[in-house]
């Protein structure tokens, strides 16, 4: 995996792979520009302490992975 720390800029930051215990919401956007990096930052929002981990699909499973 590959994550760039801003916007224009080739700096690359390091990624840890964590296995999960929380759940959060998170707020995204998913315009992505001409070479094909997001645009704006992922916005935290709150824990969500009413839900588990079992609770949420995996990334790339489930409904919304099929919608789009």
């Amino acid at each position: 995996m590959k994550f760039s720390s801003a916007w224009g800029t080739r700096d690359v930051l390091d990624t840890t792979l964590v296995r999960p215990g929380l759940v959060a919401e998170i707020s995204a956007d998913t315009s992505v520009d001409r070479g094909g990096v997001y645009r704006h930052p992922i916005r935290y929002v709150r824990l969500r302490l009413d839900a588990s981990v079992e609770d949420v699909a995996r990334f790339g499973e489930g409904p919304a992975a099929a919608a789009g």
